[in-house]
């Protein structure tokens, strides 16, 4: 792109626009910014009322916070500094490029459907004030409409999506991160970062910090680590919540702080250095757990109802229960399941919940409960760092059997034989759960029938210190597979269709 010059000579500041692509490296549009020539002016606009019925939750604006404060810490390191503003997205762009004599705005997409209306809008109305805009990828490997299946449509299965994504071409290689930003000679205002109000006044947050390192170092730690320690045992690892297995890259990548080309390239790197051939780590079950991240945008971008509604009409006529005791108790981990509860409660002490967990979790409230899929979707957006709406749309819908490439409704995962396979020795529960601590492996994930010598000599007492379970698990999952036939035997709404797989 060609640029005006001032009268001066000299090149107008260009604005980069950030919101979900927190870091410098591998930032395209933070390169278009610097190529532009001229002086490069990093912008955050806190708006959360632009986000439609989906703003950031509690646990999103705790990591927001740190994030933020560490890029603008490497802002300053190269040279220039992280501009933070609160309001309309349109007005504070154009107060910023009159301020620092920019004439361009850059950005990497986004693809929930109210950023996509926002940016629509603030690209017409920044051009109509006469600065010159682009966008770019820097958040997916692969744009949603750019994979489509034999028809010229979206894909709706996830098998043949990721075939065509893997043979589509490598992700180009990551962009370096610009040495130097230069920065403009009138510098606009910014806020102080604690204006924003992102970080919650109490002792919630002391269980986050003690967890998480948000920030592009910390990311690159994490990938670091995962590389080293447990990618080559993630097939097997990634099950086991009672042992560290997994990435913990999830809210890393949801905030931009690293980006999936750099996972991709550091994982076909690490793959090289044992010489091994494409054909087999590009089957690695951690390249296609991004794929599942690329499928949930892909999924998001063209069925945008999906955070609310269910992609199966059908599913819009499910005998749902309400039930605000159940569901307080499923929130605060007070079930009578322990492996439900203590992915509960490590999710509100942490923001964060292991995969496998959140499946069974997830199916014990839809399924043995009967609560609606958008209740668990809410408070897992309210409480965990890592929540994204594509992922967390698609592993509610999936797990309610009620979207695309979903789960069978009838597949309900029983909380004790989960804990049994997966949690075998129960540590993940004696942590999680510690008034169950000093009850022996054989019984931790069904305390109800364990002997009552044996309760007594752990220490436990059913319905005091520890509650009885609030559901049969054999009658629930008979409830819940008759309702499921009551849904199948009324009639369909006319003009509806069930997603063709």
């Amino acid at each position: 792109m060609k640029t005006a010059k001032a009268a001066t000579g000299k090149t107008p500041a260009a604005i980069v626009w950030l919101r979900q692509d927190l870091r410098l490296a591998d930032n395209p549009a933070l390169q278009a910014a610097c190529r532009h020539g001229g002086p490069v002016v990093p912008v955050f606009v806190w708006a959360p009322e632009e986000e439609g019925a989906w703003p950031p939750g509690s646990a999103s604006r705790w990591w927001l916070h740190q994030s933020l404060e560490q890029l603008a810490a490497a802002c300053d390191t190269a040279g220039s500094e992280l501009v933070i503003r609160r309001g309309s997205s349109i007005a504070e762009l154009r107060r910023v490029a009159k301020a620092a004599g920019a004439n361009a705005v850059f950005w990497n997409r986004r693809y929930q459907p109210a950023a996509l209306a926002r940016d629509r809008q603030v690209e017409e109305a920044l051009r109509t004030a006469g600065l010159q805009t682009e966008s770019h990828n820097g958040a997916l490997l692969h744009e949603p409409w750019t994979i489509q299946n034999k028809s010229g449509r979206p894909f709706q299965v996830f098998t043949p999506f990721w075939r065509t994504c893997l043979n589509s071409g490598e992700p180009a290689a990551p962009l370096p991160a610009p040495r130097m930003l230069m920065p403009p000679s009138r510098r606009p205002t910014s806020l102080p970062l604690m204006v924003l109000g992102l970080e919650a006044a109490h002792s919630w947050t002391d269980g986050l910090r003690a967890a998480w390192h948000p920030g592009s170092v910390g990311a690159n730690a994490e990938l670091r680590r995962f590389l080293r320690q447990d990618l080559e045992s993630y097939d097997e690892g990634r099950n086991r919540p009672d042992q560290p297995g997994t990435s913990r890259l999830s809210a890393h990548l949801h905030f931009g702080e690293i980006s999936p080309r750099q996972v991709w390239h550091a994982v076909k790197g690490f793959a090289e250095s044992r010489s091994l051939p494409a054909a087999v780590w590009r089957r690695w079950q951690f390249l296609t757990e991004l794929g599942w991240r690329e499928f949930a945008h892909h999924l998001l971008f063209h069925f945008p109802h999906t955070p609310e509604q269910p992609l199966r009409p059908e599913f819009a006529g499910f005998p749902w229960r309400k039930n605000s005791t159940w569901l307080r108790a499923w929130q605060r981990g007070r079930t009578g399941y322990p492996l439900v509860d203590a992915g509960m409660r490590e999710l509100w002490s942490t923001g964060w919940m292991h995969n496998r967990i959140r499946m069974v979790a997830a199916s014990f409230l839809v399924k043995n409960l009967l609560i609606p899929w958008q209740e668990g979707a809410r408070w897992f957006w309210d409480t965990l760092v890592d929540a994204d709406l594509a992922n967390n749309t698609l592993g509610w819908q999936w797990t309610a059997g009620c979207g695309a490439d979903a789960a069978p409704f009838f597949r309900i995962f029983n909380p004790v034989n989960q804990g049994a396979k997966f949690d075998p020795n129960g540590g993940y529960v004696r942590r999680w759960v510690p008034e169950l601590a000093r009850l022996p492996a054989a019984w931790m994930h069904r305390p109800w029938e364990t002997p009552p010598s044996v309760l007594a000599t752990a220490g436990v007492e059913l319905g005091r210190t520890y509650p009885r379970p609030i559901v049969s698990p054999f009658i629930s999952r008979e409830l819940a597979l008759e309702a499921y036939q009551r849904m199948r035997r009324k009639p369909r709404i006319a003009g509806h269709q069930s997603p063709a797989d």
